[in-house]
């Protein structure tokens, strides 16, 4: 991790003009990412987890998960590498920013639920939180603040935008209401904050133009790609159990 990889990422959220993440989960998937084109690669944890075969929820000894982002920023040479890390995986502050650096990552997700539990954290303690991240990596990081509200099902765009201002005055560089998929509420929230957005990709959001008209700074992909891949080998599998070709 330097600075200059944070700061050539932290100028790809631009408001409107996107930075389209489709998130891998190893060097292959790595290496594909950045030969299509994209300017940067990011990992999910759930994706990642799957792949070492753990459950998602910080129940990745954090020992592997860094090892598999370092793999990750081996392949993808050349782009800066962002990873999700959930909310830290026990790690202090200072620990969790020299981990990322040793790894090679440029920026990375922390999350104010408790993974496994879905209990939403205090905002207070999350934003002290997040400001010691930034106080220990300086510039050097990228700082993706999710916001989990969403995922609970219907939710506050006031918690909402009170939560993310709390997160951008600590230092976070952009936040990431995971689970909001309303066009009008992504427009709203996205006004009222005034500052860079992540919108996770899902069928049930608008379209990648159609989120970048929204004022999208960021979109996700999450573990969806891995989850469409393990879809397919388990279809072409089924073919070579039943004697058939998979191709």
């Amino acid at each position: 991790m330097t600075t200059d990889d944070a700061t050539a990422l932290r100028a790809l959220h631009v408001p409107g003009t996107p930075l389209v993440l489709p998130n891998v989960w190893d060097a292959a998937s790595a290496r594909a990412v950045r030969d299509a084109g994209f300017p940067a690669v990011a990992t999910s944890s759930a994706a990642v987890a799957r792949a070492l075969g753990y459950d998602d929820g910080e129940r990745t000894p954090v020992a592997e998960m860094m090892a598999a982002v370092a793999r990750v920023a081996r392949a993808a040479e050349g782009v800066p590498v962002t990873a999700d890390i959930e909310r830290g995986y026990g790690l202090k502050p200072a620990e969790l920013v020299e981990r990322l650096a040793e790894a090679g990552a440029a920026g990375c997700n922390l999350e104010d639920s408790l993974p496994g539990h879905g209990d939403m954290v205090d905002p207070a303690e999350q934003a002290a939180f997040l400001a010691e991240v930034r106080a220990a990596a300086g510039d050097a990081l990228v700082i993706n603040a999710r916001i989990d509200l969403y995922l609970r099902g219907p939710a506050s765009r006031a918690e909402a935008a009170a939560r993310g201002r709390r997160y951008l005055e600590a230092g976070a560089d952009c936040v990431y209401p995971i689970g909001l998929t309303d066009a009008d509420e992504i427009r709203a929230l996205v006004g009222e904050l005034g500052a860079p957005v992540n919108v996770y990709f899902s069928p049930r959001t608008p379209s990648l133009a159609a989120l970048a008209g929204l004022g999208v700074a960021r979109i996700s992909f999450g573990s969806g790609l891995h989850q469409a891949v393990q879809e397919l080998t388990r279809s072409m599998l089924a073919k070579v159990r039943d004697g058939r070709s998979p191709y």
